[in-house]
Formats: structure tokens, sequence, C-alpha cells
């Protein structure tokens, strides 16, 4: 049985799994993806994430498909701010953007309104007042019913929610971060503030994209069929790091011990925080998916909790001054250097 949470301080209902369609429309087939789609709806989960620049629109389009029996069951949820090849105005916070990927996406999912829009992310010299106006405008079309922030640091959590009560309209709903045994930094401000704002917390890479499965080891090249084997970017730059590798290897000696497998183990910790409402979980084949809804079942206790704070301090990831390069540290600025994109003031 799945106990559905309420997603912040609204009165949407969403499931504490989330089904992730990045790998969609490209390393997952698209029977696997709708078989996947199909026993996830029958297990209980009504929840599933994309974005529009998954796969070059095709995680929207296998997803549109894959739910068009039963749309009405499940939150959608997508997102946009990525720049697309074509022009300065295909990505960002503009108005004009903000309308062209929402009808992009609708189509793309096949469906005429999406749950929950999210801002990816930051974008450091752009006002974040004109993107809030049109999403409002598009609720009030009936072609969104939410929207959502993505990556946002504590004080944009703030300022969105803020901003929202100064234009009359709905705060958003949730933040989606980072979070995971190995990247702890979301405890420090993003989930903190997402509490006293009310917005819900759907964070992602729950198994620190597969390596707190323990499959890594230090020393050794991937596997082939792996995510870092197959030279992905994004583990490479964020969770592929020796400390974590080690500290995953640590983590799945403690969980079978107890008789859990290291995923279920590492998922539950992330359930296991009161802050958190749903966290993605983004199967690459039918095989990983059967293997995440274990971890409903995995009750921690202060043991577990204390060998986690041993291996990584609370608010802070596996690697001392590890920070994320796609989502920079802004706060120095040398006098003289050259800004990417203009400081975040100025244009206020």
């Amino acid at each position: 049985m799945v106990e559905y949470r309420y997603l912040g301080r609204s009165a949407l209902k969403v499931s504490p799994i989330t089904l992730g369609a990045m790998m969609f429309g490209e390393q997952t087939p698209d029977d696997v993806a709708f078989r996947i789609i199909d026993k996830a709806r029958e297990q209980g989960i009504n929840f599933i994430d994309t974005a529009d620049v998954y796969n070059g629109g095709e995680s929207e389009r296998v997803v549109g498909r894959g739910i068009k029996a039963d749309r009405d069951d499940w939150v959608v949820a997508t997102k946009f701010v990525n720049f697309h090849k074509g022009g300065p105005n295909l990505g960002g916070y503009s108005r004009k953007w903000v309308y062209q990927t929402v009808e992009n996406s609708l189509r793309n999912l096949g469906t005429d309104y999406i749950d929950i829009l999210y801002l990816h992310k930051a974008v450091f010299d752009a006002p974040l007042e004109e993107p809030l106006r049109a999403i409002a405008d598009l609720i009030k079309a009936g072609k969104l019913r939410y929207f959502g922030v993505s990556n946002f640091r504590g004080w944009r959590i703030a300022e969105v929610s803020h901003l929202a009560d100064q234009l009359g309209i709905d705060r958003p709903v949730a933040s989606q971060p980072l979070y995971n045994i190995v990247n702890r930094t979301a405890e420090a401000e993003q989930l903190p503030a997402a509490a006293a704002y009310g917005l819900g917390v759907v964070s992602y890479s729950p198994l620190a994209r597969g390596v707190l499965t323990g499959k890594y080891n230090i020393g050794e090249a991937p596997a082939a069929d792996t995510r870092a084997g197959r030279g992905d970017k994004r583990i490479h730059d964020v969770e592929f790091r020796e400390e974590s590798i080690a500290i995953a290897k640590q983590i799945a000696e403690h969980a079978r011990a107890k008789g859990i497998s290291p995923a279920d183990f590492a998922m539950a910790w992330v359930l296991n925080n009161q802050l958190i409402t749903s966290a993605i979980a983004g199967p690459r084949t039918e095989e990983q998916w059967n293997s995440y809804l274990g971890a409903l079942d995995v009750k921690l206790d202060a043991e577990d909790e204390a060998l986690i704070n041993r291996l990584v301090s609370a608010g802070h990831p596996s690697t001392p001054g590890f920070t994320d390069p796609g989502h920079p540290v802004e706060g120095r600025v040398p006098v003289g250097a050259p800004v990417q994109g203009g400081l975040p003031f100025a244009r206020s």
C-alpha cells in the first residue's frame, strides 16, 4: 500500500516515490518504458517526472504515450529553462519562452494540461518576476495546475515565494534538489527553506546515479553497461568520486548485514527525512524499477542514522569542498574578473 502525501501546502497528493523518465526516449526502449509506466501505476505510483531537454523532447513524448490511457490518474511534472539550439530566446526566463516551452511540452506529452512546471535551474542575471507572471497566466488559462523550482538555493526559494506573494499568485508547491547519502548539501538551506515556505520536496538522485548500489570499485574501470561506463557527463561531474565510492562500499556492507539491499537502504535513508515528500527513481531497465519499491518497507533506526552521520557530515558532500559544476557557488566575484552572465542583482 502506498501512503500518499500532500505536496507542500497544496491539496495535491503524491506517492513517496516518483517515476523519473530521464532515461526514456534514449537509453530505455519504448516498450520497456511503457511496461515500467504501467507497472508503476498498478503499484500505486501516481507521480512522473520528465523535462523538455531530456533526450531532445523524446522523454516527454514517451511519457505522453505511456500515460495516455490514464492521463488523469497521473501527476505529470516537466521542466524548462535550459537553452536549446537555435537562438538566444530558446531557453531562459522570458515570457516568450515560457509560453513556447509550455506549448512544446503539451504537444510532446499529448495532453492539454501540465500538473507541475519546474524552473529547472536558476538564471543568475534574469529577473524572476517575468516567468512567474507568465506561469500565473498559464495557470489561469488552464494549461498548468502548479509550478515548482529545481536546484534553487535556499535564498532563491524564499525570494520566489515572496515574489509570488507580492504578485498575488500562489507560491510554488515543490522544490527539487539533489539529495542523497553522499551529497547532503540540501540539508543546509534548501530543505529547511522549502519547509518554511510551504514547498514539498521532490528530491532527485537518491542512489547517486547508481554509486550507492555499491557496484563501482576504486581503481577499476566501470562496467560498460553502467552509467559511468557509458561516459555519462553528469555522473562524472557530480557523483563518480573516490570518496563516494568508498562510502558506498561501507553502506553496502552494513545494509547487507541487515538483510537490506544497498539500493533500498539508500532510498529509505532519503525517505526517512520528514522534510522529503517524494524521491525520484529514474530507471533505465525494468529490473531497476522492480528494485526501487522495496525501500518503502525498510525502516531505518538510530544505528543506521548514526552510521551515515559518521560517514558524511550533515549538510555536506562526501568530498570536502565539492561543488556541483552545474550549479556553481555565486558568492565571490573578484574585482575586475569577468562575470558569467552578469551579477544576479544587475537588473533588479
